[in-house]
This record gives C-alpha cells, structure tokens and sequence, in this order.
C-alpha cells in the first residue's frame, strides 16, 4: 500500500508540474506576441512618418510627429533601466536618436519651421564644438600621458615632479619669448654688425683659436662676442628703422621677467590653497577607494593596465598612511636620533661651504697667473665641485634622516630644506666669490682706462719729421684695447655652471641608474647573492635631489639672465630633454619606492622653496643693478654711472616735463614706503582671516566627523540588538514546530497528507530531520553575521525539499 500511494503521489506530483510548465509557456509567447506588434507598430509608424516629407505635413500630423519626438526622446532617457539585452537597447537607441535627429527640425509652425531648424541644428554643432575643444584642450597638455602613466607606477610623489617640471617648462618658454623677441632678435636684426666696433669684435690676440672646440665649449672666442651676452650690446639709444630703444627694452625686459616669476608664483600657490579647502577627507577612504575606483570607460588594455596599476598603487598609500597614524614609538630614542642626525647635517653644510669658498679663491688664483699654465680639472674646479656636492650630498642626507623615523612625507619635506640649505649656501658662497672678482676687474677696468689715453694720447698727438698729407689715421676695432666687461664674465660663469651642472645629471643618470640598472638585470643569475634584494639593486627616484635640482638651476636662471639673455634659452632646451630622459629613466630603470606614500596634491611646498628661492635670487641682480656701475665700453648701459639711469633718460628724452616730475614724486621713498608697510600690513590681515575661516571650516569638519562616529555607533547598537532578536525569533520558530509534532497523532499525519494530495490548505515543509518547520515564505529572516553557505555572490537559491510520508514513517 505504500509503494502505491508513493507512486500515485509522484504521478500526481509530475503532472502539476507538466501543467505550470504549459500556463508559463502560454504566457511568455503571449508577452512576446504583444511585444512583437507593439515593435512592429512602431517600426510601422515610423516608416510611414519618413516616407512623408516634412514640406507636406498638415497640422495634426506635426502634432503627432512632436509627440513620436517626445515619445522617443523619454525612450533615449529611460532606455538604460528597461529590463532588455544590451543588443536590443543599443539597436533602440541608435533607430530613436537617428528619428530624433532626422524630424526634430520640422517641428515648427509656419514661417518659424526654418529657423527653429537652424537653431536646433546650431545647438547641436555647438555643443558638438564644446565637446571636441573640451578634447583638443586635454590633448594639448604636454606629456599628460606620459605623467599619468608614471602615477601608476610609481605613485604621486614621484609624479608630483614632473608635473613640477612641466610647469616649469611653460615659466621658461615665457621668458625664452621675452628674452629672445625682445633683445636677442633686434640686436642681431636692427643693431650694428659684428666687427663694426671693439665690442662686437673678437680681439687680435684671440683670434686665431676662437673658433676651437674647446674655448667655445668655455664660452669664449666668438660666443662670447655675439648676443649671447651682455657684452655685445651697444649703447646706442635707438636702432633700426623702428627706432627700437634696445638699453630701454634691455632694461624693462630684466626687471619684467623677474616680476612676472613673482606673480605666476605667488598666483600658483593662492589656487593651490584654495583648492587644498579644508583639507582631505578620509572618512570611508578603503570604501571609496575599493567601489570607486575603476572606470569602467576604458577600452584600451595599456590604459586598463594602467589604471590597475594606479588603484594598486593608491591602495598602498592608504595603507601606509592608516599605518603610521596608529604607530607608537620611544618619544626619547626617536627625539636623540633626530639631534644628532641635525648635527651630522650641520656639519656637512659647513664642510660643503667651506670647500666652495676655498675652490673660488683658488681659481682666482689661477685666472690671475693665467689659465693657460694650468690642467683642465684646475680651470673648471669651481662647476665641477659644485656639481659633485649637489649629487653626492642628498644621498648623505639621505642616510642621515633614516635616524629620524619621520613620515615618508614629513621626511621628504626635511630633506628638502637640508638640500635647500645646502645649495643656497653653495649658491651664495659662489656669489660672494664673483663679487671678489668683479671687484678685481674694475680695478682692472681702471688700469684699463689709463692705458687706452695713454694710447690715444701717443696715437692722435705724435709728431712727425716730414711734412705732407696723409689719410686720417684708423685703427681696426680688433686691435683696439678693451676693459675686462665684469658682466660678460659673470654671465659665461653662470652659463658654466649650468652646462656643467647638466651634463653631470645626465652622466650620473646614465651610469648610475641605467647601468646599474642593466648589471642588476642580466648578472643576477650567475652571482653569489641576490642583486635586485641586496646591493646594489634597482635605485629609486630621488624626489628631493631632482626638485632642489630643479628649483636651484631656475634660481640660476634668474640671477643670471640680465647678463647672458641665451640662459632661458638654455634651459628650455635642458627642461625638454630632461622630461624624456627622466620618464625614459624612471620606467625602465627605477623601481617604486618601498614605502609609496601620498603627495600632497597642491605642491605648494615646492612653490614656497621656489618663492624663497626666487626673492634670494633677485637680490645679488638687484644690487649690481642699483650700486656697481656698469662697464665703460660694453654693454647697453655703459657711459652711464648707474643701470636704471635709463628711465631716468627716456623720461626726459620722450615724455614731457610734467610726466617726469610725477614719476618722481611717485618714486620718493616717502611715498614708497607707506604704501609698502600699507601693502604689508594687507597682506597680514588677509592672511589672519583665511586662517581664522579655515580652522573654523575644520571645527566644522571636526563636528561633523563626530557626529557621523556617533551615529555609527547607534546603528551598531541598534544593528547588534536586531540581530539578538532575530536569533532569539529564529530559536524559538525552530523549537515550536518540535514540540507541536511531539503532540500531533498519526491520523493528523494522514490527514496531512490527504490534504497535500488534494490541494487543500498551505502545504507543510518538512525539515531535514523529519520535523515540521515554518515555510520559508513567511519565516523570518536569520540576522547576516549567521547565515550559513557559501560567501556572497557564490550562494545558491534555497531549495525546498520534500520529504515523503513513506521515509517519515520509516524514521
């Protein structure tokens, strides 16, 4: 009797599914027939709307164009939520947008038809213009790829430099530009040829090896004679056809190049503050970071690549920052280490200092026994001691600040100041030398203007024994004598030290990363140790070395650019093979730093270095200009007791009187000194707001912050107790049914049975163990942190399992 009944069940069982199976096939091929004509309808609609012309239409059918059009314009908007295969939307909404486009000019009344069409058809080309110049813009940006492809890598500290050095390139091309269109060309254009006069002229003693590759290496021969630098200028007050004042525009270009440094400065580091706000928020970072990330746009595998690198990358800054703001260490160990790391960076400043100073007055020496008696090594001791310090002592500092245990960024920035320290001090050690020479010079200079009325005096007043007639007598500006032109020399001293500053960067970046870097690669194999683990292994960017590279060379630049104009010239050239060479280095022979950590995004730690830098730079150029007076026979300004006298002369030359005697009253520094303390004291009070308005936009941050921590913490709570109530719901549903059974007969059983037979009443779920158990539909929910199974998104549907009658009587 069992063996049937379980047969009879199965039967009946097979036979209600067979029968559901049926109703939802009858029902999908309804829903695909309706949906079939409703396509067919409007496809059908469609195409009887585009065999009409537009010129024909009478006024109810425009009206029931306008609203096909507004019909297929809310499909384009709501198409991407439509439970369709991504086929068949992307067919949708490629037939609407081409019917929208096609009559959604013709949508005017009467005479207007026209020029709404126009206006509908200009729309869409403008906003077609914006979004391609929107492209064309990002495409202009230099190396924006190349960039971005190294924060992948490497992280944005490393990337922070280049973007450094971009930015940095566009300075110098604005002072190439003013430099090079306003000087250079007219002189070499309108100004008076070479060999016209003795500062145009190669002199006769120098002539014969002033072509030689060595001394126009050294910026001597004809590249010292030639608009290169100051020397070859004249003095000539107008020129040209144009009546060009060159000593004016000489002069305005100078000072002008220096002020618009100061304002891009300045301006760069204000936008960086405002962009910085109230600083960063790290509320949620690995959340926002983890489903935030990707940009699920990309369709190119390098930039997928790319882009996997970069998340990986922003992954360990986060992690090293989480880190060293739960790290506790030993306040007093930490605090000896750093005192002494200081004195050890104390002692190498002093030490690097002393040997400049020492080198210069030693080449000084030798320029004054003749540098022909001596070695090439003693002629160009000064650049190149220079060079070495600036490459070998960050990587002292380097080893020092690993006593300090700081944070990868504070130790950046502490490196940065010990480099600066370092150069500024060289740099100005190299300056105080200079003015010992240019001080040599102009008792030079002195002997010089003796001897040349000597010579005058001996070559016009002679006397002679036979009388006759005689051309006038002439001598050739090569043999004629001239002064020792100081600001000639210090111009080819600071084109020296940046060439060969250059060039060492160059070699040091070609030995000592891509050779090693090669030697590391294909000897590793057959070593008796590890290379890429132990020494020497793969070296790393140095951030800190190239910035202060970077900034000391531009300080250079302008120093040097009012006595050699071809200096932003230079640096251009050395910026743009720098930004290639350097990529090309970092990709193929760096490695990532250990410790990635997160730059700041604003990089106005190196505007600020760059500022201070900028101002001590501008002070040596400013007092030549204003107290050493200029040389007697070369340059824009000679015969003149002071440079700037030259607006002092165009005022009184091409202005009329009233406009001089202003521009005095306007320079007296009775004037000029209220409205500098005025400026001053501006400055202070808006510097003392944006302070007070940024700490309270942190307080604000602050509270906010709390509050959200506190609500966290309620819904944690409030989370916790739901969860001990639904368990304790759960334990008690699962008991009930036990005790129920317990009670229940075995003609309930049967009865329990017939009832499923027949249909009758909510079916019973049985539970594995043979018990009755609520069903699944109407039981309650078990909490989260309990729920049995696989992992999420690997979890299975539920399955219902009926145990038979026949097995529960068996039990």
């Amino acid at each position: 009797m069992g063996t049937r009944k379980d047969r009879n069940l199965k039967n009946n069982e097979k036979k209600e599914d067979k029968g559901r199976e049926k109703v939802e096939k009858r029902k999908k091929k309804k829903r695909v027939e309706t949906s079939s004509e409703q396509e067919s309808s409007e496809e059908e609609e469609t195409r009887g709307v585009q065999e009409t012309k537009p010129e024909v239409w009478s006024p109810e059918e425009l009206e029931k164009l306008k609203e096909a059009v507004d019909e297929r314009k809310k499909l384009i908007s709501t198409l991407r939520g439509k439970p369709l295969p991504m086929r068949k939307k992307l067919q949708t909404l490629r037939e609407s947008q081409e019917f929208v486009e096609k009559y959604e000019g013709a949508l005017g009344k009467g005479k207007g038809r026209k020029l709404y069409a126009y206006k509908v058809m200009m729309l869409k080309k403008w906003m077609k213009f914006q979004r391609d110049f929107e492209n064309f813009k990002t495409a202009c940006i230099p190396w924006e790829m190349k960039i971005k492809e190294i924060e992948s890598h490497f992280g944005s500290s490393v990337a922070s430099y280049f973007i450094f050095l971009r930015w940095m390139y566009g300075i110098n091309m604005i002072l190439f530009g003013l430099t090079f269109g306003l000087v250079m060309v007219p002189e070499a254009l309108m100004g008076r040829p070479y060999g016209s006069m003795p500062r145009k002229t190669v002199p006769r003693a120098e002539a014969a090896n002033a072509m030689d590759f060595a001394v126009l290496w050294d910026f001597g021969g004809y590249a010292q004679y030639s608009v290169l630098f100051y020397g070859f200028y004249n003095n000539q007050r107008t020129i040209g056809w144009l009546k060009y004042r060159l000593p004016l525009s000489y002069f305005l270009v100078g000072v002008g190049t220096v002020a618009y440094s100061y304002m891009v400065v300045i301006r760069t580091m204000a936008r960086n503050a405002n962009q910085d706000g109230g600083g960063d928020d790290n509320s949620f970072n690995f959340s926002w970071k983890m489903f935030t990330s990707w940009d699920y746009l990309i369709g190119n595998p390098e930039t997928a690549d790319n882009k996997f690198a970069s998340i990986t990358t922003s992954f360990k800054e986060a992690i090293l920052e989480e880190q060293e703001s739960q790290k506790d260490d030993n306040i007093h160990l930490t605090r000896f280490l750093r005192v002494l790391a200081n004195f050890l960076v104390l002692c190498c400043l002093a030490g690097s200092g002393y040997l400049i100073y020492f080198v210069v007055r030693r080449s000084q020496k030798f320029a004054l026994e003749g540098l022909e008696r001596h070695s090439w090594w003693e002629t160009n001791e000064v650049n190149m001691v220079m060079s070495l310090l600036g490459m070998f002592c960050p990587m002292l500092f380097d080893v020092i600040s690993k006593l300090e245990n700081y944070h990868p960024r504070i130790a950046l920035q502490w490196q940065l100041g010990r480099i600066f320290a370092l150069f500024l001090g060289n740099l100005y050690t190299f300056i105080i030398a200079l003015m010992d020479e240019i001080n040599l010079k102009r008792e030079e200079e002195e002997v010089v203007k003796l001897n040349m009325t000597l010579w005058e005096a001996t070559l016009y007043n002679g006397t002679l024994e036979v009388n006759g007639t005689a051309p006038p007598i002439t001598a050739h500006p090569a043999d004629i004598p001239r002064g020792p032109c100081w600001e000639t020399m210090v111009g080819q001293e600071f084109v020296r030290l940046i060439v060969s500053d250059t060039m060492t960067t160059y070699v040091m970046l070609l030995f000592g990363d891509f050779l090693r870097a090669v030697l590391v690669r294909f000897l590793n194999y057959c070593w008796c140790w590890d290379l890429e683990a132990g020494f020497p292994s793969y070296s790393e960017f140095d951030v800190s070395g190239n910035v202060l590279g970077l900034i000391f060379n531009q300080g250079m630049i302008w120093m040097g650019a009012f006595y050699a104009p071809c200096l932003p010239a230079l640096n251009v050239l050395r910026l743009h093979v720098s930004m290639y060479l350097q990529c090309w280095a970092v990709m193929c022979c760096n490695v990532p730093q250990e410790r990635v950590f997160k730059a700041s995004g604003s990089n106005n730690f190196y505007m600020a270095m760059l500022l201070v830098i900028l101002f001590l730079s501008t002070l040596p150029a400013i007092y030549t200009i204003v107290s050493i007076p200029p040389s007697f026979d070369c340059g824009p300004f000679s015969g003149k007791s002071r440079m700037f006298d030259v607006i002092q002369e165009t005022l009184e030359s091409d202005f009329p009187a009233w406009f001089g005697k202003v521009f005095s009253y306007a320079s007296n520094p009775g004037l000029v000194l209220p409205f500098i303390l005025l400026m001053v004291l501006a400055i202070y009070y808006l510097q003392s707001t944006s302070k007070s308005y940024k700490q309270a936009n942190l307080e604000l941050k602050k509270k906010l912050q709390t509050q959200n921590e506190e609500n966290k913490k309620k819904n944690k709570l409030a989370a916790l107790k739901a969860a001990m109530d639904l368990e304790e719901a759960r334990n008690a549903g699962s008991d009930s049914p036990r005790h129920e059974r317990d009670k229940t007969s075995p003609q309930q059983c049967h009865r329990g049975e017939r009832g499923e037979k027949r249909g009758l009443g909510n079916r019973v779920y049985q539970g594995k163990h043979g018990h009755l158990e609520i069903p699944p539909a109407i039981q309650l929910p078990a909490p989260r942190g309990h729920l049995p199974g696989p992992l999420p998104g690997n979890q299975s549907a539920p399955r219902v399992q009926r145990v038979h009658n026949s097995k529960r009587h068996r039990e």
